[in-house]
């Protein structure tokens, strides 16, 4: 798969709410997943290799008491990268209510995501 096709199907799959199967499907196993810079020492954070990225959503996901709303847009493809701006309003374990919106930013070498580094706001 070319960038765009990778982008439209990770957003496919993100809207259905399959963030697993993106990732077994649409990773390569080298991939590095980079976290906004500042974030508390209790953050999930950087992480390299698929199964990492795995771990880290398991965790992420197991920390999700209820989600009220969320939203994926469109891609905006440019040559080997792209990105999607993605949003969600869920009840935390750890943390409560929080809304949060980011920007997500990927990078595709031979059909397979090799980076994703995400951008956001909370609250």
């Amino acid at each position: 798969m070319n960038t765009t096709q990778v982008a439209a199907r990770l957003v496919e799959l993100c809207r259905q709410g399959q963030y697993e199967q993106a990732q077994n499907e649409l990773y390569a196993d080298d991939a590095v997943s980079i976290e906004m810079a500042g974030l508390p020492p209790e953050a999930l954070g950087d992480v390299s290799g698929l199964a990492a990225i795995r771990e880290k959503g398991r965790r992420w996901a197991e920390n999700i008491v209820e989600i009220h709303g969320g939203s994926v847009s469109d891609p905006v493809v440019a040559g080997e990268w792209f990105s999607v701006a993605m949003g969600i309003d869920a009840t935390y374990k750890d943390r409560g209510r929080m809304p949060m919106e980011e920007i997500c930013v990927y990078r595709v070498r031979d059909g397979k995501i090799v980076h994703e580094q995400f951008f956001y706001s909370v609250g």
